[in-house]
């Protein structure tokens, strides 16, 4: 792609005729100072009708703006199946949020009109986007929302499975958790599955199978073998199985913690065995998250945390599953089922919680068809035209309550306890009581189901103080009735209260075992473990507030404390090249780091 010193041209101040009209701010023109301003850092070329620029089921790492002619956004190009998404003419620019995480390609980018396009490597646009953050915000909140129609939209690859499949149901729940484009096929009640199924000569009962491009079949992959199709978690190298912190679970509290981190210059990884933004990502709304006054989606909320963190160059794993915590020579190796080992000085623990299975007789026959622990768009499509049940009284309850009101006929509310705003926020509260499809149910409780061809039909529903019993119809049930937390892998390594939550500060020093804070020179910092050096934060940590907001400012905090047991440890370290005397903790040679210290 040869470059030339010409001027861009300006950008129009109407969109062509043919051009996709920007409906949901997916589709911003750059104005002609912001494209002046790129073009000062990028190369500019002619493109000619058919010229292909971006190509499904590739890697990209180019940003391209368009300086005239027009480029058309295609689906499964070069297949009968081809179809036009959307079409950008001058001011426009490419791309959406897998080309600022590292994924594939979900389009073809074909040139319709003859023109010139500008392009900028994707690592120089982070760099200019830090110095107009106006810029940087108009990308990305383009990025956020082209991965949303893309979604909506059922590009990407598909999924060929039964709706009574568990495999069918973790693989669409991983890639609907990482906003994933796809699309599943129903294999009882969708047409298209047979003709599939016959033209890749795969019985049914081999399904689910995943379809990439009408070229690329995986029959019933794990998590990592989808991730690794679509580049969303490439292997570690062997560079990378060392780092200064590893924070497993990339709830808020990891995020946090990553973004701190990996700003501060310490050589970073987060890890998480299903995707960033844990629990908090399944809230269709956060609406008492400080700074968002109108409220965010937990999964905007996550993607933008997750890009924050890798614009400070921490790395992402995604799936990255947890299998043991050992100490090793003053650092910590961790054991990642598919992935290995790896080492790191400090520990961040991260992983949350979920929420408790509800216990009822009969509930494991419908469980994997009609039994839900999140309230997301994908589990909204499964009953969009049915009552449901939503069971727990606290602030995700009612987050799931106001969410599934928009898709579904009726929600049913059941409270254990006599007071809907007992354990839940005023905000939503009010909300409820005025909805006009929620009815709430207080002092009720599920005591079993009614199924019919594994699938749930109804409920019994108690009332606990009159002890009178109904059967109340719904086609699937949500619940919220506490949580427990991600600890199990932990073994007996690190110190657990009687719930198995993480204990941190005195607790958790004086449930240390051995000699192990001998010679440390310092007792246990307020989130550290009964490991010294391991901290916790977030919903993992016991006596944790159960918010979003307390989650984030403990993983900061956590940074803060990392910093103060790298300077209390004497392992070979680099030095910041401005302070020789500092040391920062990192595993790279010395001079090959940046600044470590704690921001304010």
């Amino acid at each position: 792609m040869a470059g030339d010193d010409r001027p861009p041209e300006a950008a129009p101040d109407e969109a062509v005729s043919f051009e996709t009209p920007d409906l949901y701010g997916a589709y911003p023109r750059l104005s002609q100072a912001q494209i002046a301003f790129l073009a000062e850092h990028a190369e500019r070329f002619r493109v000619e009708p058919g010229q292909v620029l971006v190509r499904e089921g590739e890697g990209c790492a180019e940003f391209l703006v368009i300086l005239s002619g027009s480029i058309e956004v295609v689906e499964a190009h070069g297949t009968p199946d081809e179809r036009v998404l959307r079409v950008h003419g001058p001011g426009r620019f490419l791309g959406e949020l897998g080309l600022l995480q590292g994924q594939v390609a979900f389009y073809t980018a074909r040139v319709r009109e003859p023109g010139e396009v500008l392009s900028l490597p994707i690592d120089r646009l982070r760099v200019l986007v830090g110095r107009d953050p106006i810029l940087g915000d108009l990308i990305l909140r383009a990025y956020l929302g082209r991965r949303a129609l893309l979604v909506g939209a059922g590009a990407g690859f598909r999924i060929l499975g039964s709706r009574y499949s568990p495999d069918t149901r973790r693989l669409r729940e991983f890639a609907a958790r990482n906003r994933l484009p796809h699309r599943w096929i129903d294999l009882e009640a969708d047409q298209e599955a047979e003709a599939l199924l016959r033209r890749f000569s795969i019985p049914p009962e081999e399904t689910p199978i995943v379809i990439w491009r009408d070229q690329r079949v995986l029959r019933n992959p794990s998590n990592a073998e989808l991730a690794r199709l679509i580049g969303l978690s490439p292997p570690f190298t062997e560079e990378e199985r060392r780092s200064d912190l590893i924070i497993v679970g990339s709830g808020p509290a990891g995020l946090a913690a990553a973004v701190y981190s990996a700003s501060e210059g310490l050589t970073t990884d987060l890890m998480d065995a299903i995707a960033t933004g844990g629990q908090a990502s399944t809230s269709s709304l956060i609406e008492n998250y400080f700074g968002f006054p109108t409220g965010i989606s937990g999964s905007d909320l996550a993607a933008r945390g997750e890009l924050q963190a890798r614009k400070f160059e921490a790395r992402v794993w995604v799936p990255a599953e947890a299998t043991s915590l050992k100490p090793e020579e003053g650092a910590y190796r961790i054991t990642f089922a598919e992935r290995g080992d790896v080492v790191a000085h400090t520990v961040v623990l991260a992983t949350g919680a979920w929420y408790r299975r509800l216990e009822v007789p009969g509930i494991e026959r419908v469980e994997r068809t009609s039994v839900y622990y999140a309230a997301t768009v994908y589990e909204a499509q499964q009953c969009s035209a049915d009552p449901v049940a939503v069971v727990g009284g606290g602030n995700s309850a009612g987050q799931a309550v106001l969410f599934l009101a928009q898709r579904v006929p009726r929600v049913h509310l059941l409270i254990r306890g006599p007071d809907l705003g007992a354990k839940m926020s005023r905000y939503l509260v009010d909300q409820i009581e005025r909805h006009p499809r929620v009815n709430v149910l207080l002092n009720s409780e599920v005591r079993g189901v009614v199924e019919g061809d594994d699938v749930l039909r109804a409920i019994v529903v108690e009332n606990n103080r009159t002890g009178e019993r109904r059967n109340l119809v719904v086609r699937a049930m949500f619940v919220f009735i506490g949580t427990r937390p991600r600890t199990a892998w932990l073994g007996d390594v690190a110190a657990l209260d009687d719930r198995g939550f993480v204990l941190t500060g005195a607790s958790a020093q004086a449930r240390a075992s051995g000699t192990v804070w001998e010679g440390q020179g310092r007792t246990c910092l307020g989130l550290e473990t009964s490991l010294p050096g391991v901290f916790a934060a977030g919903d993992v940590r016991s006596g944790s507030v159960k918010r979003v907001a307390s989650a984030a400012g403990e993983g900061a905090m956590a940074v803060h404390q990392v910093h103060e047991h790298l300077g209390h440890t004497t392992v070979d370290v680099a030095r910041h090249p401005d302070d020789p005397e500092a040391p920062s903790g990192r595993f790279t040679e010395p001079g090959g780091g940046r600044n470590t210290s704690p921001a304010n």
